[in-house]
């Protein structure tokens, strides 16, 4: 029985000595493996952070600012990564801070600057001349670029391309997302405010320094509002002169609301592809608006337009080869450009417009409320400049050119009847009544600033009949101040009828004068809906002065 408890005690020991031998192998395992896997860990942090920064500075000829760095190693054992030497491990890179400068341009805002980023990697990989990168997400991008020029030329690249090849080492990173993201396109002028773009999210493939990569980006432009969103490719970038970058690709421009701009309304949509550098891009598109108007008038004009366009990158002015629109049922082309001058104030418009065959009808839908007073076919070409935006287009609008209507008709049956009756007696039958609905030419030459029309001249003709004009009409207040000369084919008395026909006989041969049955000198006052017409018996020229003037047109051309 003794033996029998020795024995059992003897095995017992023996087994709590096994187990505590085993336990504290254990213990010394796991100690080691957590020490190798920090030596592991603490071998690539390091070797990961000097290669990123590497190469960064190589790849973008900067210098690198590179805060707190964090590898989250891959869930896979030790001595399997210790065997494998990392191969098909995936671990995950986190760092913030980041920041590129222009090397040896302190002077200059980064060249990126980054709030947050993260990565994969495939450890064994680390080690080989080329290092491939799985993904890249990048947050909080600020990508800075300075106006051509502003760098100093760095020779790194040329160095690198001097290296034999086993000693150059090249990243390819397979995809890049880059979310809240701001680009930034310095002006040479530094009094001017930079062009800035926000990006909600960009997405690009096979990143590698010698290769331009795709991508896919959306935006939301700030003014318009309006989705933007495009595809293409970006680079390689240009480490010496950024703005020599390479882009090209489409877009769409969706929903973007002209309301934000004062006197204007409609809803704009437009699509288009470009190519260039971030200098200086081409782009040609479509662009149009079913409901554009003017605020004033209120009536929709459907507007499309075919466009050609160089974007300067550094300042955001725009330069239009003729671009091809058409408002309503009337085409017209015009060149120009969109130009930012002074720092805090919009980009002013100035444009040539070209206008062979319109609808004046057209035209008049878009600039006068109600309906149209008359319709024709009008050729135009004028100047067209927009200063900034402080106030309304209407109030900052200015115009300078000419015009000719044929064909004219005046839908307000009291104008046009007005305009029968100057044909009638201008023609010598004031009875006539088969004279009726007569179509008249107008053509002068104007210009538009601050709300008044000032006619140089303005000449109006119907059968029998001719107008010369200059004065002024005032748009914000619908008032004409017109006055003139009008020439008659017939003679004064074959104006009238009855008794007064005979009466004025006698008086014939002091109104009939270069070569016009009468002569006389006229006013045009009132509004565009009900103009008076009547003697100018306080004009300042005198008869003379006013035939000579006169004299250089006549009915009917």
């Amino acid at each position: 029985m003794a033996t029998k408890l020795i024995l059992f005690t003897d095995v017992r020991s023996t087994k709590i000595k096994w187990m505590l031998a085993g336990a504290i192998l254990l213990a010394i395992a796991v100690s080691a493996l957590l020490v190798i896997t920090s030596i592991v860990k603490k071998r690539y942090e390091p070797y990961v952070r000097a290669a990123a920064i590497r190469y960064l500075q190589e790849r973008f000829d900067s210098e690198v600012e590179l805060g707190p760095l964090q590898i989250h190693m891959p869930q896979t054992s030790t001595p399997k990564l210790i065997l494998t030497r990392g191969r098909g491990a995936i671990a995950e890179v986190e760092g913030s801070d980041l920041i590129l400068r222009h090397m040896g341009r302190r002077d200059l805002p980064p060249m990126f600057a980054i709030k947050h980023f993260r990565f994969a990697v495939d450890l064994g990989l680390m080690f080989e001349p080329t290092k491939k990168v799985r993904f890249v997400q990048l947050d909080g991008m600020e990508i800075y670029v300075p106006p051509k020029g502003e760098r100093p030329n760095f020779k790194s690249d040329a160095k690198a391309d001097k290296q034999p090849e086993e000693h150059r080492d090249s990243v390819l990173i397979e995809e890049v997302l880059i979310r809240d993201a701001a680009l930034v396109i310095l002006p040479r002028d530094q009094s001017k405010i930079p062009l800035r773009f926000d990006l909600q999210r960009v997405r690009m493939e096979s990143v590698a320094k010698h290769l331009a990569m795709s991508y896919d980006a959306e935006l939301t432009n700030a003014k318009p509002p309006g989705a933007v969103h495009s595809t293409g490719t970006f680079g390689p970038w240009a480490a010496e002169k950024p703005s020599d970058t390479p882009l090209a690709g489409e877009y769409t421009f969706e929903k973007a609301d002209l309301g934000v701009f004062q006197g204007i309304a409609g809803i704009l949509n437009s699509r288009g592809q470009f190519e260039g550098t971030l200098d200086s891009v081409r782009v040609r598109g479509q662009a149009n608006v079913p409901d554009f108007r003017l605020t004033a008038a209120n009536n929709p004009v459907p507007l499309s337009a075919s466009f050609d366009v160089v974007v300067d990158g550094t300042n955001g002015n725009t330069i239009l080869s003729p671009v091809t629109a058409t408002l309503g049922s009337t085409h017209f082309t015009t060149g120009g450009g969109v130009i930012k001058r002074e720092k805090h104030s919009g980009r002013a418009i100035s444009l040539d417009v070209s206008m062979p065959h319109g609808e004046l009808k057209d035209l008049l839908r878009l600039g006068v409320k109600g309906e149209p007073f008359m319709e024709g076919q009008i050729a135009l070409k004028t100047k067209i400049d927009i200063p900034p935006l402080s106030g309304t287009v209407r109030e900052k609008l200015v115009l300078d050119g000419q015009f000719h209507v044929s064909d004219g008709k005046f839908l307000r049956s009291s104008i046009q009847d007005q305009i029968d009756t100057l044909s009638r007696r201008g023609r010598g039958q004031p009875k006539n009544e088969t004279i009726d609905e007569v179509f008249a030419n107008m053509e002068g030459t104007f210009k538009l600033d601050d709300e008044v029309i000032a006619f140089r001249s303005l000449f109006f003709a119907v059968p029998g009949a001719a107008v010369n004009l200059e004065g002024n009409y005032d748009l914000s207040g619908d008032q004409l101040d017109l006055h003139g000369a009008l020439r008659l084919q017939a003679k004064l008395s074959q104006t009238m009828t009855g008794w007064k026909r005979w009466m004025l006989k006698p008086v014939d041969p002091f109104f009939a004068k270069n070569g016009a049955g009468t002569f006389l000198r006229i006013k045009v006052d009132g509004n565009s809906k009900n103009p008076k017409f009547g003697l100018d018996r306080g004009a300042k020229k005198t008869q003379e002065e006013a035939s000579k003037q006169a004299a250089s047109t006549g009915p009917g051309q």
